[in-house]
């Protein structure tokens, strides 16, 4: 199984590997997700320690159940030949209705086939009004005409 783009990335494959997982989670679909990464990938993922496909859906599953009405938006910081890194801000709320905007960074490392091998995720939660939401597009894939990370100040 391969998942296009392949190291080695440029500029221009990274952006597209960036957005191709930005898709994925805005899916909110831990099955989908789970198939990008290999089946023993590891992650860090703030202060849990998780291994292979079946525990990131499992992960997943259970995140997308407290984080309801998630949106998120990925932006490339850099890359190498087969890492990149990404800084990301989401906006979600909990089961009474307060939202939050958690904002971090995630290094990931690929295999010769496309798959994410690693990941390490460091992420900060905000509290924030409903007022103060930025991310208003509709449940799933971010509109192209949305703007990014950097536009918003984020």
């Amino acid at each position: 199984m391969t998942r296009p783009p392949l190291p080695p990335y440029d500029a221009s494959t990274a952006a597209i590997k960036v957005r191709l997982a930005e898709d994925a989670w805005n899916s909110r679909d831990p099955a989908r997700v789970a198939l990008a990464y290999t089946p023993d990938s590891r992650w860090r993922n703030r202060n849990e320690f998780i291994q292979g496909r079946e525990a990131i859906e499992v992960f997943l599953t259970l995140k997308w159940q407290r984080e309801q009405d998630y949106r998120l938006i990925k932006e490339l910081w850099a890359f190498t030949h087969n890492r990149i890194a990404v800084r990301f801000a989401y906006e979600w709320h909990d089961e009474t209705g307060q939202w939050h905007r958690s904002y971090g960074n995630e290094n990931w490392e690929f295999d010769a086939h496309g798959l994410m091998a690693v990941r390490h995720a460091s992420i900060n939660d905000l509290v924030i009004t409903e007022s103060a939401r930025l991310f208003h597009w509709p449940q799933g894939r971010r509109p192209d005409e949305h703007p990014s990370l950097s536009d918003l100040g984020l």
